[in-house]
């Protein structure tokens, strides 16, 4: 899909009001890309926190479809927003997103977002991205955030769309074992991206009960 800016259907307020806002001299999707807010040292997290959730609930469904058709920084914050708010009517726009895999990073976003959203679908899209990229050993995708939002489903949905990929030599050590001079394959784990799904969950579930 190209690229279009928000301008260009009158949305051109979206990316300074929801994408670039400023916390402790960074951006918002600098932020939320890197995780710094789940770090409990980080003296913003409040305001932060605070603020996406605000986004979250008052964006509109419009104006988060203006940040979806534009670049990457938009589209990350997108996703982040979508998910915090649980705005399931997104669902298969998001998961159209993540499998076409058009712009770098927002796909953490959408795995995030379909995680949160917790159903048998997002279950089914997430396998679908891994059965499509996981054998392509060259590329280096969202393949971990996706194996963690689908260890984390199955985990609360009873089901086990995982365990093909992560028993032993099957695609996920094949992806992982393609990665040149790596040198420690602990980060690799299924447990571990399994466990950056849960702090990302888990903390926004804890935002929207404040």
């Amino acid at each position: 899909m190209p690229s279009q800016h928000p301008e260009e259907i009158g949305h051109g307020h979206v990316v300074e009001s929801y994408v670039t806002r400023m916390y402790g001299g960074l951006p918002r999707y600098l932020v939320l890309n890197a995780g710094r807010f789940l770090g409990p040292r980080w003296w913003h997290t409040t305001r932060f926190t605070r603020h996406l959730i605000n986004d979250a609930s008052a964006i509109t469904d419009e104006e988060l479809e203006a940040l979806l058709r534009y670049e990457w920084r938009s589209r990350l914050t997108a996703g982040w927003l979508i998910g915090v708010d649980r705005r399931e009517r997104f669902q298969a726009r998001i998961g159209d997103l993540l499998l076409a895999s058009e712009v770098c990073y927002s796909g953490g976003a959408y795995c995030f977002a379909l995680a949160r959203f917790g159903t048998h679908a997002d279950a089914e899209i997430l396998t679908a991205y891994l059965d499509r990229y996981l054998p392509r050993t060259d590329l280096r995708y969202d393949q971990p955030a996706a194996l963690g939002a689908l260890l984390r489903l199955d985990a609360h949905l009873g089901t086990h769309h995982a365990d093909r990929f992560i028993r032993p030599d099957g695609l996920w050590d094949q992806w992982v074992n393609a990665l040149p001079h790596l040198h420690d394959r602990s980060a690799h784990a299924p447990a571990e991206q399994r466990r950056w799904t849960d702090l990302q969950c888990d903390f926004a579930n804890g935002w929207t009960r404040l």
